[in-house]
């Protein structure tokens, strides 16, 4: 008999975490290591932010529980930031607070997915995705996309990948790895054909105010009213408001579905801790000037990072619509030697394992993502140890 349940083992480990991990303790050891590989702002959490848990830590009405779907000023307040955002109308009654965005994908797929429910995944998608839809019981189907469609995926792929088992789609703009964002009029025609078929969206908005250039973020159900009987949202405050050890995020669904994700969360983890509620509360109710300061900041770090990286010998990225990443194909530098050893790299993930060990650069290799021959770069970190960070990885290209 096995000690750990298959469901568990069969789990993969995330990809982002762990280059993060390899990364740090390569600099424990006293290494200089450049990490591309997590997905957080550098900037500190805004101080109105921080002063209102310091102050929700010293209310001892704080110290208690408090109801599992969240501190019933906080949905009232998640509900009014999602219409002053979005323009999408829900009641405070149908949002529940997570722990996290990440706990918010996994008990939306929970509350979604019976045994064998097939959920169309387009790639590259966020590592964490397939793992969440197959521990629901779900069945990831995987939609490829590249850069010569802009990393979108067509009404044609989507029919492509329907079956009578299609249950739900998995539509995220703007995109987490490739920084794709979606256009209104591609969101509307993705919605429509989702209402159509009778097949759910879980759109992950975590983010919507991360924009650059002439593009918009827009809400599916927003653009297709009809569909909010049949779409879950996903979003917290990680990306927006530099969060994301904070560990808030929520879900907005239909009233049924909605009744389903809380009963579980009151068997599961039961109420998000209040100190962290609390700040959330600070950040969705306050204004948006800390928000644009940092996306006025990785705007620029996006064109910087593009410039770079296309004048490697090898690597090809678009331009970053949107998130904090640029995506590179650089399948290019694969199959034979590179580098002042000469290394041969079979695989994005080698090559990943041998930039880190020569060039002392970590970033996340495609097949974390379901799109080998790529890899991920963040550009949520300080100008100088990106710049840095690229220039090492040019020298050791082309040496």
């Amino acid at each position: 008999m096995n000690r750990t349940s298959a469901r568990l083992a069969a789990i993969a480990e995330s990809a982002t975490l762990a280059v993060d991990a390899k990364a740090k303790a390569l600099k424990a050891k006293g290494e200089n290591v450049i990490g591309f590989g997590a997905g957080e702002p550098d900037f500190p959490t805004p101080d109105n932010i921080v002063e209102a848990a310091v102050s929700a830590c010293r209310d001892p009405k704080y110290h208690k529980y408090s109801p599992a779907a969240g501190l019933p000023e906080l949905r009232e307040a998640i509900a009014v930031k999602t219409l002053r955002d979005s323009g999408f109308a829900c009641q405070a009654s149908q949002v529940l607070v997570t722990n996290g965005g990440t706990h918010a994908v996994f008990t939306t797929f929970a509350a979604l997915c019976d045994p064998g429910d097939e959920v169309i995944c387009p790639a590259p998608y966020w590592t964490t995705y397939p793992e969440v839809i197959t521990l629901a019981g779900g069945v990831p189907v995987v939609v490829q996309t590249d850069e010569t469609t802009g990393f979108k995926v067509t009404i044609d792929q989507l029919d492509a990948a329907l079956t009578p088992r299609t249950k739900a789609l998995l539509f995220v703009s703007p995109d987490n790895p490739s920084g794709a964002v979606y256009s209104p009029e591609e969101i509307e025609a993705i919605g429509r054909w989702a209402l159509a078929k009778g097949v759910w969206v879980v759109t992950d908005e975590i983010y919507e105010h991360l924009v650059y250039g002439d593009n918009k973020f827009v809400s599916m159900p927003t653009l297709v009213p009809d569909l909010a009987d049949q779409c879950v949202i996903v979003n917290g405050v990680a990306k927006t408001y530099a969060m994301t050890g904070w560990r808030v995020g929520w879900m907005i669904g239909p009233s049924d579905v909605m009744k389903a994700a809380i009963n579980l969360q009151s068997h599961s983890t039961s109420n998000v801790g209040n100190v962290a509620q609390v700040a959330a509360l600070e950040a969705v109710s306050g204004d948006l000037s800390a928000v644009e300061m940092m996306r006025d900041a990785f705007s620029k770090r996006a064109v910087t990072m593009h410039r770079m990286l296309n004048d490697i010998p090898g690597v090809e990225a678009i331009v970053p619509q949107g998130a904090f990443y640029c995506y590179p194909n650089i399948s290019a530098l694969l199959g034979h030697p590179v580098g002042p050893n000469g290394t041969v790299s079979g695989t994005t993930l080698e090559l990943a394992d041998n930039i880190l060990g020569e060039a002392k650069v970590a970033f996340v290799p495609g097949e974390a993502f379901g799109t080998p021959g790529y890899a991920r770069f963040s550009f949520a970190m300080a100008d100088a140890d990106m710049v840095e960070g690229i220039r090492r990885i040019h020298e050791w290209v082309t040496a």
